[in-house]
């Protein structure tokens, strides 16, 4: 780190700038907590591989990362998987590859002169330079170390250290994704997904990055047999199947499989999925690309991503019988360990859109479903006992799992667009505050909506299309009764939803100049359309509110000690109350400081001072945000979220499904990198 200077006549005074004491001080804060002795570096895991596996399998899985020598116990969020940590790995220093290469020449030299001096006769040892069964297993040891833990300088130190885990998954687990963290004596790790499936799944060995001194090294001491046989390029496999795999520079890789004339084969490819945000790579996420080949190597098919997200979606109606072969490749040929990809290839069913994308609280909704393969094309929504907000639903008919999509509940009337609606003179007359469930059915198309209002009454008009998975990149556009247009509207940023890199959802806050009748009118902003563009269009009075995000997910801190974690306020629409913080679960005892934000403020710094007779272990917290004005309530969970950056730059904040809290006691045991003294 660079210290400020100043010059003082002929002399260079060298000061640290104002800032650092109070860097450092909140680097240890939020890293370790008040209280807990000891700089270790933070746990960060990098990838998981495979990162996931079949519901009533068990498993081997690498969990590549930093500072994961501490790291024995695997914690997921669901109670269908367990884990076991079987060994941790770490690339040896030079020293130590140098003290290792110089013991075994010593060896080397041991044996040449023992043999030179005629091996001893009848089994009787000789007083010098005998060659010991102790010597040739140490011998032995020596190159399997090497082989193993070898320095290597085309790996990314990020990612050097493995964890090995035996992960086992109930049949009754249910399908989906789960969160995966390695725990530590003094350290929780971030978050990673990992995803339990109905089908068979086939795992390329763990991926190494090519190392050539390693091998010459090898070749010289005749040892590179030892070495395990790489994966082919071509595997044959029989789907439905998932097929897990990590992306190495330059590579490519290859499954045949075979199909029959008309079946409608779907290749879903998980990349970004799995690991969000990649912090020194551009675009910050693996780019991978499928591409589908007949039996004669003739493409028939490929896609790089799905509309807007990375990962891509193969559909195909297969031409004819025969072989096809599928290849996965990283679009810019990049790609290292985290590289990691899980790929569901077989004729299944596959929701690819909803329509409406969202319901009135309390009521249930009935959307229509649009995908391949489908057994329905119909399915009910249950919004009776759901919270206002955006949640996950999951399409399942308990053997095959269809995709899953996001889908917003609200308390406000809905109605569902009418139809013609293009020219001013159709424009349907909304009474706020409404929600309109609508589509932009085909390119060009405008979507016009007419209101009435008094001088100086305000209204917010919000789109909610691209966070909920819909392609539609919306523009609004707000218009007199004589046409012009009075304001525009095209991204707004919304920081809860941390995943979109392309925030595309307009926001329009519009208060009225004059009595009289106004005009929405809302477009794709690419001139693009079809029955997948849906959106929510909200018009409506302000209606304040908040969220809450906590930053990171997994605190520690020791008995006695006190943990201080960031809460940052997203406030909408004029809320601008304090915030009263209220914690539940933790061990007993636990306190909550500083737990109000003041009004207007977006950020605070609490503090969790924990008893000096806490037991030391993990434990799940949850925090809640209470404001009461002007005789209303609100109440609003604080998301625990991680902050993540993508491509050296941009900075993100990811949500996790839990908020951690380790009590930890003195340094503990930590795991030898196998095979090393």
């Amino acid at each position: 780190m660079r210290v400020g200077r100043f010059q003082t006549g002929k002399r260079i005074v060298r000061r640290p700038p104002r800032l650092l004491p109070a860097l450092a001080a909140t680097a240890l804060l939020v890293g370790w907590g008040l209280g807990t002795a000891g700089a270790q570096p933070a746990p960060r895991l990098g990838y998981v591989y495979p990162a996931g596996g079949q519901a009533g399998t068990t498993l081997e899985v690498t969990i590549g990362g930093r500072g994961l020598q501490e790291m024995n116990r695997a914690i997921f969020s669901s109670p269908h998987v367990t884990a076991e940590v079987l060994e941790y790995r770490h690339p040896m220093s030079i020293r130590q590859f140098n003290a290792l290469r110089e013991e075994l020449q010593q060896l080397q030299a041991k044996r040449q002169a023992w043999l030179r001096a005629g091996r001893p006769r009848g089994g009787a040892p000789q007083a010098t330079n005998t060659w010991t069964e102790t010597d040739a297993r140490r011998f032995r040891q020596i190159l399997d170390e090497i082989r193993r833990n070898a320095p290597n300088r085309n790996a990314t130190p990020a990612l050097a250290e493995t964890v090995t885990l035996r992960v086992s998954i109930e049949r009754s687990a249910p399908t989906g994704e789960v969160e995966l963290r390695l725990a530590g004596p003094r350290a929780i790790s971030n978050p990673l997904t990992f995803c339990i499936g109905p089908w068979p799944e086939r795992s390329r060995p763990p991926a190494r990055p090519p190392n050539p001194e390693l091998e010459r090294f090898l070749a010289r001491w005749r040892d590179l047999n030892t070495e395990a046989t790489a994966a082919p390029d071509t595997i044959h496999v029989a789907p439905p199947v998932v097929l897990n795999g990590q992306i190495l520079p330059g590579t490519r890789h290859r499954y045949q499989f075979p199909a029959r004339r008309g079946q409608r084969m779907i290749a879903a490819l998980q990349a970004r999925a799995l690991i969000p945000y990649l912090a020194d790579t551009v675009p910050g996420w693996f780019q991978a690309v499928l591409t589908l080949y007949d039996s004669r190597g003739r493409e028939i098919a490929a896609n790089d991503d799905f509309r807007f997200h990375p990962d891509p979606l193969l559909s195909c109606e297969i031409p004819e019988d025969g072989e096809y072969v599928l290849e996965v490749r990283d679009a810019l040929f990049r790609g290292r360990e985290d590289f990691v990809y899980r790929l569901t290839l077989g004729e299944l069913p596959r929701v690819t859109d909803v329509f409406p994308l969202g319901g009135r609280q309390g009521e249930t909704t009935e959307v229509e479903l649009t995908g391949w393969n489908l057994p329905s094309t119909r399915w009910n929504v249950d919004n009776t006992t759901a919270a206002p907000g955006v949640r996950q639903i999951h399409f399942s008919d308990g053997s095959n799992h269809w995709g899953s999509t996001w889908f917003a509940v609200d308390s406000l009337p809905e109605i569902p667009e009418p139809e013609p609606n293009d020219t001013p003179a159709e424009a349907p007359l909304l009474s706020p505050p409404v929600i309109v469930n609508g589509r932009i059915l085909a390119p060009g198309e405008a979507d016009l909506f007419r209101f009435r209002g008094r001088a100086g009454e305000v209204r917010v008009a919000e789109v909610m299309a691209r966070r909920l998975h819909s392609p539609l990149d919306g523009r609004l556009e707000w218009l007199d009764n004589q046409g012009r247009v009075l304001a525009t509207a095209d991204d707004a940023p919304d920081p809860a939803f941390g995943l979109i890199t392309h925030q595309a959802d307009p926001y329009l806050v519009i208060t009225l100049p004059a009595d009289g009748e106004y005009f929405l009118r809302l477009t794709d902003a690419q001139g693009k359309g079809s029955p997948a563009h849906a959106y929510r269009l909200r018009l409506s009075p302000p209606r304040p509110d908040f969220e809450l995000r906590l930053l990171p997910s997994a605190l520690g801190a020791r008995p006695g000690g006190t943990v201080t974690a960031a809460v940052h306020v997203i406030r909408r629409e004029g809320f601008d109350h304090a915030i009263q913080l209220v914690l539940r679960g933790g061990p007993p005892g636990l306190a909550l400081h500083n737990a109000q934000t003041p009004e207007g403020a977006t950020q605070t710094w609490i503090h969790l001072q924990v008893p000096a007779s806490a037991v030391p272990g993990v434990h799940r917290l949850e925090l809640e945000g209470r404001a009461r004005a002007n005789e209303q309530t609100w109440v609003r969970p604080v998301v625990p979220a991680d902050e993540w950056m993508q491509a050296f730059f941009y900075r993100h904040w990811v949500p996790a499904r839990q908020l951690y809290l380790q009590v930890t006691d003195r340094p503990g045991r930590r795991l030898a990198p196998t095979g090393l003294r």
